[in-house]
C-alpha cells in the first residue's frame, strides 16, 4: 500500500472549487448500514430525495439521478435529446464549455461554437474566458438559422474554470426572441445549491449538475433536471442510450426506486445535505455565498492582482479566479502553498494553465474557512516573491466585519 498520510499535522484546507469539503454530518450518514435498494425503506428515501432535489433545482418536473460524475450527466443530456448529425450551438465561456463541445463531437453531433472574440490587452487572456454568455450573439446566430437546423443551445451557468456566472434567463429570452425551437441545455455542475438557479422559471430544458460542489457530497452522483419539452424530444432522439435513458428511470422514480443499483450510501448523504439546505433556506445559502465571494474579491484587489472574471455583474459566488502577473508561474505558487501550508487551491485549466489559481468558497464554507484560505494564499504569494500592494486578509476581514448578518451561519 502507498503511504496515504499526506497531511500528518493539522487539518488539510481544501479550497478548490469542487470537490468541496464534506460536512461531518454527511460523512456520518454515509457510514449507515447499506439497505436493500428494493425494500420499502429505500423507496421512502428515494421519494424524499427526489422531492428535495426538485426544490433545489426549483422545478416541478423530474430530476433524473445517476450514480456517475457530472461528465456522465453531460452525456445523458445530449444522448436523450439528440440524434446523430444534429447541429448544436455551444457558447464557449471556459474550459468546461470546451470539454462539453468535445464530448458532443465524439457522440457524432455537430457543434458550432460562438464566443466573444479577441483577447484582453492587460492580461492576454481570451475575452470569452473572462465574461459570461453574450445572449445577443446567440440570438443573432439563431435568427440566421431559418431552417432550424440547430437542435439545441448548450451553455454553462457557472464556469468553474474562470469564476464567471452567466445569465441563463437572458439566453432563454434570446432563443424566444429569435423564434427558434432549439432546446436549452445548461451545465450548472458547480452552480447548483451555491448560486441561484431556476430551472422552470428560466425555461431550461435540461439542467446538468453533480453532487460534489454546492451539495457538499463526494463525487459520484449527477443529475438531469428535465422539462416536458425535453422528455418529448427524448422519444424521437436516436443517439444510442441504455443506462442513460430517462424513460425507465422516470417511471421507476414514481415509487422511489431506480432500474439499476443506485448509490445507496451517497443517497443517505444527499438526504442530509438537502435537509441542511432547507434548514438554512436557499435565499440565505445564496446570500452567504455572495458575501464570501465579495470578501474574496476584496482580498484579490487589495493584493493588486486581477480577478479572472472581468465583468462585475457576473462574478461567481462559487469561486474566484486570481490572475498572476506575466512571468509568474501560478502552478509553482500553488505547489508552494500546498507544501508549506497544507492548502489546496484550484489550478488554471486549458488556456489559463499557469496563469491563474482558483479559490473555492462554496458548500460548507464560512468566514473563518475563507480567511484561512486567504491567509495561506497571502503567505504563499509573498514567499514566491509576488509583489503585493497590501494585505488581502485584512481587506477581507474588514469586508466580513462590515457585512456580518444573522444569516451568515451555516447549520451543521
Amino acid at each position: 500500500m502507498p503511504n496515504l498520510n499526506f497531511h500528518p499535522a493539522g487539518r488539510h484546507f481544501l479550497a478548490i472549487p469542487g470537490p468541496s469539503p464534506v460536512p461531518d454530518r454527511l460523512l456520518r450518514a454515509m457510514s449507515y448500514p447499506t439497505i436493500d435498494h428494493r425494500g420499502p425503506e429505500f423507496g421512502a428515501l428515494g421519494r424524499q430525495v427526489l422531492a428535495g432535489l426538485q426544490q433545489v433545482f426549483q422545478t416541478r418536473h423530474p430530476v433524473v439521478v445517476y450514480p456517475a460524475s457530472g461528465t456522465g450527466a453531460w452525456e445523458a443530456a445530449l444522448a436523450n435529446t439528440l440524434s446523430p448529425g444534429d447541429a448544436l450551438l455551444m457558447y464557449e465561456t471556459g474550459h468546461f464549455a470546451s470539454l462539453w463541445r468535445k464530448m458532443a463531437e465524439r457522440l457524432g453531433l455537430v457543434p458550432e461554437v460562438v464566443a466573444l472574440p479577441g483577447t484582453c490587452p492587460q492580461t492576454g487572456l481570451p475575452n470569452s474566458w473572462r465574461r459570461g454568455v453574450q445572449a445577443d450573439l446567440i440570438e443573432r446566430r439563431l435568427r440566421e438559422d431559418s431552417g432550424h437546423q440547430i437542435k439545441a443551445v448548450c451553455v454553462v451557468h457557472n464556469e468553474t474554470s474562470t469564476g464567471v456566472t452567466s445569465d441563463i434567463a437572458a439566453v432563454r429570452r434570446a432563443i424566444d426572441a429569435a423564434g427558434h425551437p432549439a432546446l436549452l441545455l445548461v451545465d450548472t455542475i458547480s452552480g447548483l445549491a451555491s448560486a441561484d438557479y431556476r430551472h422552470d422559471e428560466w425555461g431550461v430544458d435540461v439542467t446538468v449538475s453533480g453532487s460534489q460542489k454546492g451539495l457538499m457530497l463526494p463525487p459520484g452522483i449527477s443529475f438531469n433536471a428535465v422539462s416536458p419539452k425535453a422528455i418529448a424530444a427524448s422519444r424521437s432522439a436516436r443517439l444510442p442510450k441504455a443506462f442513460w435513458a430517462w424513460d425507465e428511470i422516470i417511471e421507476m422514480n414514481k415509487t422511489g426506486y431506480w432500474p439499476y443499483t443506485p448509490n445507496t450510501n451517497l443517497l443517505y448523504a444527499l438526504s442530509e445535505a438537502l435537509d441542511m439546505l432547507q434548514a438554512e433556506g436557499l435565499p440565505a445559502v445564496f446570500a452567504r455565498h455572495h458575501r464570501l465571494a465579495a470578501a474574496c474579491r476584496a482580498a484579490v484587489h487589495a493584493w493588486g492582482l486581477e480577478v479572472q472574471c472581468a465583468d462585475a455583474a457576473v462574478h461567481s459566488p462559487v469561486l474566484t479566479g486570481v490572475v498572476l502577473p506575466q512571468g509568474v508561474d501560478a502552478d509553482a505558487v500553488r505547489q508552494l502553498i500546498y507544501e508549506r501550508f497544507n492548502l489546496s487551491l484550484g489550478t488554471g485549466l486549458g488556456k489559463l494553465k499557469g496563469r491563474m489559481f482558483r479559490i473555492g468558497h462554496l458548500g460548507e464554507c464560512n468566514d473563518l474557512s475563507l480567511l484561512a484560505a486567504l491567509g495561506g494564499c497571502e503567505m504563499g504569494l509573498r514567499l514566491a516573491g509576488v509583489k503585493l500592494l497590501g494585505s488581502g486578509v485584512l481587506a477581507a476581514l474588514e469586508w466580513l466585519q462590515n457585512s456580518a448578518t444573522p444569516q451568515a451561519r451555516h447549520p451543521g
